[in-house]
């Protein structure tokens, strides 16, 4: 008979999305320097009474769940972080910054069981 494993745990990195504005030059997205949001597991945070754009959202969105991962040092992943505006006429971009390391457990963020296995 298998049993499923007594560690059921894995990691995903807190992730700060921040917007770079270069001085002097004109920002259509919306942003101002230093909007932000956090990113904690699948929950999202904005500080009080800061918006942020569907769109600049849109443009970092695909890329959240990779970042929130361990990659391989030399894997692209690990090492670019700014995203452009999603606006060819903003110079704005969006940094996404790993800020630290959270567990989770498996049986605690879906109903869905582990895999068993025969060795264990």
């Amino acid at each position: 008979m298998t049993t499923a494993t007594k560690d059921d745990t894995f990691q995903l990195y807190d992730l700060l999305v921040q917007v770079i504005c270069p001085p002097g030059e004109r920002i259509l997205c919306g942003a101002k320097e230093g909007d932000s949001f956090r990113l904690e597991g699948e929950m999202m945070y904005l500080p009080p009474g800061q918006g942020f754009s569907i769109y600049s959202l849109g443009a970092v969105l695909p890329l959240l769940a990779a970042k929130q991962r361990v990659t391989h040092a030399n894997d692209w992943m690990s090492t670019d972080a700014e995203i452009a505006c999603p606006d060819p006429n903003c110079k704005s971009r969006l940094k996404i910054t790993r800020t630290g390391l959270r567990t989770f457990s498996h049986s605690e963020v879906t109903a869905v069981p582990l895999a068993r296995s025969d060795n264990e």
